[in-house]
C-alpha cells in the first residue's frame, strides 16, 4: 500500500502518505503505532522515533510497520538517506531497510553508484530492469 502511495503522479508529502495508508489500515496496534509515526515526523533522530514505534526487534508487524514508514515518509525523495536512517535505528535490520527500499524505491531510484555495485538477477528469473534504469536520478 505505501509503495503504491509513494509512487504515485500526486508525489505525496510525508504526512499524505501516512495518512492514505491509515485510511487503508484497520484499527489496532499497527494503527495505532502509523498514527504515532504521523504524529512524530518532525523528529529527525531515528533511535528515538524507533524507541516509541519499535525497529522490528519484536519481530511484530507493530513493532516494524509503525518505524519503517516513518523512516520512508520523512525521506522519500532520497533512497540513500532513507536507508542509512533506518539502518542507524538497529533492530532488525534487513527487514526494516528492505520494507523502507521498498517503499522509497519506489519512488526515487537508489543511487546510480549502489546499482552499479550490485548483482544482476539470475537469467532464469526473467526480471524486467528497474523503470529507472534508463532515467535521471533524483535526489
Amino acid at each position: 500500500m505505501a509503495a503504491a502511495v509513494a509512487a504515485s503522479p500526486t508525489r505525496p508529502t510525508p504526512g499524505g502518505l501516512i495518512d492514505e495508508v491509515l485510511r487503508h489500515t484497520p484499527q489496532g496496534p499497527v494503527r495505532d503505532g502509523i498514527a504515532l509515526a504521523r504524529r512524530l515526523l518532525t523528529i529527525s533522530d531515528p533511535v528515538l522515533a524507533a524507541r516509541r514505534l519499535g525497529n522490528g526487534r519484536a519481530v511484530s508487524a507493530q513493532d516494524t510497520i509503525p518505524f519503517t514508514l516513518w523512516a520512508a515518509a520523512r525521506h522519500l525523495n532520497d533512497y540513500a538517506a532513507a536507508f542509512w536512517t533506518t539502518a542507524a535505528a538497529g533492530g532488525d535490520v534487513d527487514t526494516t531497510c528492505a520494507i523502507v527500499g521498498g517503499i522509497v524505491g519506489a519512488r526515487t531510484p537508489p543511487p546510480p553508484e549502489w546499482l552499479r555495485q550490485s548483482e544482476p538477477p539470475p537469467a532464469w528469473a526473467d526480471v524486467p530492469p528497474p523503470r529507472w534504469a534508463d532515467a535521471p536520478t533524483t535526489g
